[in-house]
């Protein structure tokens, strides 16, 4: 396995497990996590957010379950896809996390949790850099 696929399934990883965090805190018993980070990120950390509506954990749950399958897509598309054909996975699954980002951070922004922006990053990177020079010529 290359670093580039050992990286792109770290990444991988990371989304599947915060996705089944995420809909998982549908369940008040277990939201304690999520409504931390919540309420650091809808500033000022106050405790107001308590996620227990039913709106909320609904949409906890949906996003999470499509967090948790674009983290699996990503695993698998890192494996045997990736090593037959690196130029369109690296295309699939820089197009997914880009519109991803730009769709979550301008929806976060609009929430009034533009702190979110941020981790959103992080992930962006998590991403992007195992394919940074994956597909780069090679120096002479």
């Amino acid at each position: 396995m290359t670093s580039e696929q050992k990286g792109l399934r770290l990444a991988a990883g990371v989304t599947l497990v915060t996705g089944l965090a995420l809909a998982l805190s549908a369940i008040p018993a277990l939201n304690l996590p999520v409504r931390l980070l919540t309420d650091l990120l809808v500033w000022p950390l106050d405790g107001a957010e308590t996620l227990v509506a039913s709106e909320t954990r609904l949409a906890l749950g949906i996003g999470g379950g499509v967090m948790a399958g674009w983290g699996l897509m990503i695993w698998q598309l890192a494996g045997a896809p990736l090593a037959r054909s690196p130029e369109t996975v690296r295309a699939i699954i820089r197009s997914s996390a880009l519109t991803w980002f730009l769709v979550d951070s301008a929806a976060s922004v609009a929430a009034g949790a533009a702190l979110n922006v941020v981790p959103n990053l992080v992930f962006l990177a998590l991403f992007l850099l195992p394919m940074r020079r994956a597909g780069a010529p090679a120096a002479a």
